[in-house]
């Protein structure tokens, strides 16, 4: 029997009726749905899946975003239109085996012994031989020799002019017209599993019984109850969050524009989360110690939830998602940035936020996160950072970051703890900052990592900031107030020419304080300078890493470009930038050591550690021109709260999904390595013996066919 991929044909309906029937139950439907459900897989994997719609719009832009959401790509296991298809396959697949079955079924009970012997000779393996033994014999011995291979035989006995001849039917290989119904069985149940299991319930609620989406905020106690679904609900996944030494049993449930809130029929109390670590800080286990409350009986269960590795309660799966912070609370220190500012601290919770003002101008500063273990890769590269630049990335991302960027062996080091926050302005334009709570040792100088991105799909730009022998930010900042002070820049200036130029020399001398002075003045952005727009293209060129074409710099090395590109000429530019950037070094050491002098401390001795000091002290005063907020806030304390996120979910589907994944198994294999095969010998009587005539019949032609077929003919003919 050959499997018919036309569909079920009515014949007492009308003739449109029994065309959509025909489409709906064919074959070639049902492959044509399969084709569409995988490629809208793939765009369910390539596209994150209920994410925040602003995310949507800054990757695909507000066009593309508004029309992929109309389409649903950004839910696509639960949009209207996944879950049409999935029923029709059902429906279709239905219909096939429906279609189908029945003739399977009385084909599997026939043995064709029927058959003509005319027909025995359309067969491609055919054989004929002249047997000794009369049919009767021939036709018994045959039948029991199929019998002890494994075939099921059936004899039949006819008359003939020559006398009574008898016809052996056999078969074997009916596993593989039950591969057929398994398999489609199988896409049957694997879809009815996902339906039960997906959206479709909950979207029923929503239609029927009266419940709506969330779309505000606000404490989840304060959820009026058409948003709420009760613990009777058949199925649901959600995700429940819940903090160290708190308790909670309500779930939510994502859904598109909104929430809605699961009822568990249990709580969840978490005692403790567990994070374990490898040697090289990479985390090897989370783990979570709850305390499950049945809300009905007041039972308590203690259970321990890893990664795969779930609890289970009442018929929900309570599985380790994630982890997140549970409000920490963490006291920052504010690091004056443009000299200006003055140091204080402040305390917070994660996840909250408080307002700065200097009297005219109001920041709000949000805690967004903290993260007490940050494992990076240090492993070495060949290239450099840009000293000219405040965006590091090239330089910090060859350490920092993923670690897919490394092609080269790994050297893993947990650098410690790290804050992350947001200043927003009275605008509500907010800037976000990563600051590491440890210096960093980089390029054989130990630094601190001031981080900043003006939207979440940007990486960090770090600026780096030196540590003085203490290892602390105090050996900069007083630098960096010392660098807006006239009196203490000038004072800088007159020690660096004093020590410069020989006793007697008073000339020189004032020459030297006078180009020593304007240096450090530009440098400070004491003295601005406009830059001067190239004759060929029309820029500026003394534009910072981080500056505007068009714009004047502010202050630090940007500035010094700028003053002697619209002063000396081109011939002479490369020598006095020379000169100058020597005299600006100078200056500048005796600005440290007259700001050291000040703060009671021993003078920088001029060595390699000071050297490298100020070599990243010259380039980070030079960044902090570009640095939007007038302080950065450093990590000085915290309390660690750890919450854990579980998934919970009540899967009836999960066991019909099984069971399908266990058809389709068999079924694929049964209709792929198992040939049905069929067999008939027509014993004619022939004088005192037999005339044979022997056809094998398969469903695919291969060389195990030809060989089993001489077998065969061996076996039963040889006599």
């Amino acid at each position: 029997m050959t499997v018919s991929t036309q569909g079920l044909q009515l014949r007492s309906v009308s003739r449109r009726l029994s065309e959509w029937v025909e489409l709906l139950s064919s074959m070639r439907f049902a492959i044509s749905l399969l084709t569409v459900i995988c490629i809208a897989s793939v765009i369910g994997t390539v596209v994150k899946q209920n994410e925040p719609f602003n995310n949507y719009v800054n990757q695909f832009g507000p066009f593309w975003a508004d029309v992929f959401a109309a389409a649903n790509l950004y839910t696509v296991y639960s949009a209207w239109w996944f879950l049409l298809i999935l029923a029709f396959l059902v429906i279709s697949t239905s219909l096939c085996i429906a279609r189908n079955t029945p003739k399977i079924l009385v084909d599997l009970k026939a043995y064709k012994e029927n058959i003509r012997e005319q027909s025995l000779k359309a067969f491609p393996h055919k054989a004929q031989a002249e047997l000794s033994e009369a049919p009767e014999a021939a036709a018994n011995r045959m039948g029991q020799a199929l019998l002890g291979a494994g075939w099921k035989v059936k004899l039949q006995s006819r008359e003939t002019p020559q006398g009574m001849g008898w016809m052996v039917a056999a078969k074997t290989g009916a596993a593989n017209k039950w591969g057929y119904i398994a398999a489609h069985s199988a896409i049957v149940l694997v879809c009815v599993g996902g339906l039960l299991d997906g959206d479709l319930m909950v979207r029923a609620q929503t239609w029927f019984n009266g419940k709506q989406i969330y779309e505000g905020g606000g404490m989840i106690a304060d959820v009026p109850a058409q948003h709420r679904l009760s613990t009777s609900n058949p199925t649901f996944r959600g995700n429940l969050l819940v903090t160290e030494g708190t308790a909670s049993s309500t779930a939510i449930l994502t859904q598109p524009g909104g929430v809605l809130l699961q009822e568990l029929p249990f709580s969840v109390e978490l005692k403790k989360f567990i994070v374990e670590y490898y040697d090289t800080g990479m985390p090897r286990l989370f783990a979570s110690e709850i305390v499950i409350h049945d809300r009905e009986t007041g039972e308590t269960k203690e259970a321990r939830v890893e990664v795969n590795h779930p609890a289970f309660h009442r018929g929900v799966a309570i599985y380790q998602s994630s982890f997140d912070d549970g409000g920490s609370r963490v006291k920052l220190k504010a690091v004056p940035i443009n000299g200006h500012a003055r140091s204080f601290e402040v305390e917070g919770n994660i996840g909250g936020s408080t307002e700065l003002s200097n009297g005219d101008e109001k920041l709000g500063l949000e805690f967004t996160s903290l993260r007490v273990i940050n494992v990076e890769n240090f492993s070495a590269t060949g290239g450099g950072a840009d000293v000219r630049k405040v965006d590091l990335r090239e330089s910090i991302e060859s350490r920092l970051g993923a670690a897919h960027k490394t092609v080269t062996e790994k050297t893993l080091r947990n650098v410690g703890p790290s804050v992350t926050y947001k200043l927003r302005d009275a605008a509500g334009q907010a800037v976000e900052y990563h600051n590491y709570m440890l210096p960093v040792e980089l390029d054989g100088q130990r630094v601190y990592l001031l981080g900043l991105r003006d939207t979440p799909q940007e990486s960090f730009r770090y600026l780096r900031v030196p540590a003085d022998e203490n290892d602390s930010l105090d050996g900069f900042v007083r630098l960096r107030a010392a660098l807006d002070d006239p009196a203490m820049r000038a004072e800088a200036v007159r020690r660096y020419a004093a020590q410069s130029v020989e006793p007697g020399r008073a000339d020189l001398e004032q020459a030297l304080v006078a180009s020593a002075s304007r240096a450090l003045a530009l440098f400070a952005g004491a003295e601005r300078v406009t830059a001067v727009a190239d004759a060929a293209t029309g820029v500026n060129g003394a534009n910072g890493a981080n500056g505007a074409a068009g714009s004047d710099p502010k202050g630090g090395l940007q500035a010094v470009a700028a003053f002697l590109q619209s002063n000396v000429p081109d011939a002479e530019r490369e020598r006095a930038g020379d000169v100058l950037v020597r005299i600006l070094n100078g200056t500048l050491f005796e600005l440290l050591q007259l700001c050291r002098e000040k703060a009671g401390l021993a003078p920088l001795p001029r060595d390699e550690p000071a050297q490298r000091f100020m070599t990243q002290a010259v380039i980070s005063l030079s960044d902090t021109f570009f640095y939007p907020a007038p302080m950065a806030f450093q990590l000085a304390d915290f309390t660690h709260v750890q919450a854990s996120v579980f998934q919970v979910a009540r899967a009836p589907g999960k066991t019909v999904v099984y069971l399908g994944c266990l058809l389709l198994i068999i079924g694929v294999f049964a209709m792929l390595y198992v040939r049905e095969r069929r067999l008939w010998v027509w014993l004619a009587p022939a004088g005192q013996g037999a005339q044979a005539a022997m056809a094998l019949s398969t469903n695919r032609k291969t060389l195990d066919a030809d060989r089993e077929f001489d077998q065969l003919k061996t076996r039963l003919l040889s006599r």
